[in-house]
């Protein structure tokens, strides 16, 4: 394996170069995975769903739903091994305008929006050790913007500026080649998941010594009826662990540099998706041990529970209540690497989504090259560090992700119904791993979604609204591009025979 990721190819200076091994695929995977979110979301998943059994049964289902997409995504990923992955997948099962669309979503807020929510979250815990990076050390003021009735505050804090050059840091070092980025992700993945293992190893030594808080022992089903209006409850609130298991599908963007993608792409997303979910369960498990689920705003540090952990601060609240005081500056540290290591795999990823659409001519054509000497997509990996660092600028990205959560499941329910579709109209496809528990799986995940996406809907409509109204302004752009005239890559993709 470890010598497999280390070879590369000679290939032409215009194009990109297959040097990602398994354990390179693996690692993008699990790092793209593990942000910020395993530390803080599990509070607020605890107030929506009150009831440490539906706690742990939301962690369970999110679990399950990525893994199942994950290794419907393997057939795809092996049929159809190219850079870009899902915006391909979309491209050839339903039409150049789907993958647009997701392409243009994911430029606009997904990925770079993540990015900056990642990048501020890696500035705010380093503030933890340089207390000069800190939202509230304004280094520029430039005013208020009203948009849409919405003030936002043009300024520029240390934590934003540490976040930007962490961001173009890493962006810039991306363009030095494939393996230069690797080797970033392979340390940090395997510093993070380190980092989480030693969580999980302190929960098993405090359980040892101690008893499961009574509060949270006696109310353990506290309000599940086992009826529609608690899996309502249960869906809404699996919008925290769907989006900390999120970016798992960044490797399938890799898929042009992947040595044998046929193998390590279906196997990589299962291998990242199970060790990844089954470590998150056993995070909130050591929270639980250590924390009383049920808790107050004005408690103390016991008090707050894991419901009301100061500032969401979750996994802190729990290693304080296990270590003491040296427990703050573990998980700090801990966060730091993490959000590094996240960061860096989804600027990897992200840039080739970006070449592709200009290879298709629905994007910027400068997108589209490759720096010559080190066959990355250079330009594409700037122009996503530009963007991201303004969404950082403008402090509202947290607010854009919450938009996009209802068009980010419907793209998965999307693309794993093209599974369906592509084995219809593409029978003779050349299939070298094909969807594990197919046609159940596959359906039972596009049910659940499906049924997560009415929930959403229904209890919160104008976010989910506005998260469709993000993916149908790209028409108009889409078809803007298009008059500029399909590229000699689209064309060829399609066989000359894509659908308008």
């Amino acid at each position: 394996m470890a010598k497999s990721s280390t070879t590369t190819s000679n290939p032409p200076s215009s194009d990109l170069v297959k040097g990602l091994g398994l354990l390179d695929c693996t690692t993008i995977v699990m790092g793209s995975m593990i942000g910020s979110g395993i530390f803080i979301v599990a509070a607020d998943v605890a107030r929506q769903v009150r009831s440490p059994g539906l706690f742990f049964l939301s962690w369970v289902i999110s679990g399950l739903m990525t893994m199942i997409a994950a290794v419907s995504y393997g057939e795809l990923a092996g049929m159809m091994p190219k850079a870009g992955g899902q915006y391909v997948y979309l491209r050839e099962a339903f039409g150049p305008l789907s993958g647009f669309l997701y392409g243009w979503t994911l430029f606009l807020v997904i990925q770079t929006g993540t990015v900056a929510a990642v990048a501020v979250a890696f500035g705010k815990f380093l503030g933890v050790f340089a207390p000069w990076v800190s939202a509230s050390n304004i280094l520029l003021n430039l005013g208020t913007l009203a948009v849409f009735g919405h003030r936002i505050a043009l300024t520029v804090s240390s934590q934003q500026l540490t976040a930007i050059l962490a961001l173009v840091f890493l962006s810039v070092l991306n363009v030095f080649g494939l393996r230069v980025g690797a080797w970033v992700q392979n340390l940090f993945t395997i510093l993070k998941v380190g980092a989480l293992l030693g969580l999980v190893t302190l929960g098993v030594w405090w359980a040892l010594g101690h008893s499961v808080p009574v509060p949270s022992q006696q109310g353990f089903w506290q309000g599940a009826h086992w009826d529609v209006v608690t899996l309502t409850v249960v869906s809404v609130a699996l919008v925290g662990p769907l989006f900390s298991s999120d970016a798992w599908n960044n490797v399938t963007f890799t898929g042009g540099e992947v040595i044998n993608p046929k193998r390590h792409l279906p196997l990589a997303l299962f291998l990242g998706t199970t060790v990844v979910c089954t470590i998150y369960f056993a995070c909130n498990w050591a929270y639980y041990r250590a924390l009383p689920f049920f808790g107050s705003p004005q408690g103390g540090l016991l008090g707050r529970g894991i419901q009301y952990a100061a500032e969401d601060r979750v996994a802190t609240a729990a290693t304080q209540a296990m270590l003491g005081g040296r427990g703050v500056g573990l998980m700090a540290a801990a966060i730091l690497i993490s959000t590094f290591g996240c960061m860096n795999g989804m600027v990897l990823a992200g840039a080739r989504v970006y070449y592709a659409m200009a290879k298709d001519g629905l994007f910027f054509s400068s997108v589209g090259n490759v720096n010559p000497k080190y066959h990355t997509p250079a330009v594409s990996l700037l122009v996503q560090a530009v963007w991201g660092a303004l969404l950082t600028l403008t402090g509202t990205y947290s607010e854009l992700l919450d938009y996009v959560i209802f068009a980010v499941v419907l793209f998965y329910i999307l693309t794993i119904a093209g599974i369906f579709r592509l084995r219809r109209i593409r029978p003779e496809a050349p299939r070298p791993y094909r969807a594990w528990g197919y046609p159940v799986l596959p359906l039972l995940y596009i049910a659940f979604a499906s049924f997560v996406e009415w929930a959403l809907l229904t209890h919160k409509a104008l976010r989910s609204i506005a998260g469709l109204s993000i993916v149908a302004i790209g028409i108009p752009v889409y078809y803007l591009w298009r008059r500029r005239g399909p590229s000699r890559e689209a064309v060829s993709a399609a066989g000359g025979s894509l659908p308008e």
